[in-house]
């Protein structure tokens, strides 16, 4: 078989076009599994700031019955406002 420039021209751009298919392929793959990774950190996050959120409510409560009046008041107040606005929230 004879090789002239043309056939060398070709074949480079075969496995040129092959490499960038390939590459393409590898990249939508790297993309899928970074977002599959963020969205799980993201629900555990979001599990973790709940558990704070459910403590700090209790520390609060414990804290306005042990007489401590004012600023915990006011925070127990937002904290349940933020709470409630957040579960109903339609973005979700």
């Amino acid at each position: 078989m004879y090789l002239d420039a043309g056939s060398i021209i070709t074949a480079a751009s075969l496995l040129s076009a092959l490499g960038v298919g390939i590459g393409l392929i590898v990249t939508v793959y790297k993309f899928i599994a970074a977002d599959a990774r963020q969205t799980e950190a993201i629900k555990r996050m979001e599990e973790e700031q709940g558990l704070i959120c459910y403590g700090l409510k209790g520390a609060l409560e414990g804290l306005i019955e042990n007489g401590c009046d004012g600023p915990c008041k006011d925070a127990l107040a937002k904290l349940e406002k933020h709470l409630n606005q957040s579960a109903h929230r339609a973005d979700l």
